[in-house]
């Protein structure tokens, strides 16, 4: 038997899952009714037997932000909408500058010439 604790989380995670499964169903069924299905980026079209594949993606990356008119939506295809994501985590968020990391200081082969002399 789960302990209080494990069955209140599970409770929370069920909730967090079941209001995010009913705000996507309320928005994409919107976005479907609204535009052609036709994926924004490739311009692949869709039909009642692939539309599981046509997703809504958010323009200003915010779930929440769900305008009556739409106007936060566009209509991509899976890899469409995998490739805008994976484009906004290499831009580390910030505008599209990309997050400048330290260099290795050690060299290993500073030392090769002289070896190689002997």
């Amino acid at each position: 038997m789960p302990s209080n604790k494990s069955a209140a989380l599970d409770k929370i995670v069920a909730d967090a899952h079941r209001n995010k499964d009913q705000r996507e169903k309320g928005y994409r069924e919107r976005a479907l009714k609204m535009y052609p299905w036709i994926c924004g980026r490739c311009q692949r079209e869709f039909t009642r037997t692939n539309l599981q594949e046509l997703t809504v993606h958010h323009r200003n990356h915010d779930h929440d932000d769900n305008p009556e008119n739409g106007s936060n939506w566009e209509l991509l295809c899976l890899y469409c909408h995998d490739n805008e994501h994976q484009r906004q985590l290499e831009a580390g968020n910030s505008g599209g500058e990309k997050k400048q990391t330290d260099s290795a200081t050690h060299n290993p082969f500073a030392a090769l010439g002289d070896l190689l002399k002997k």
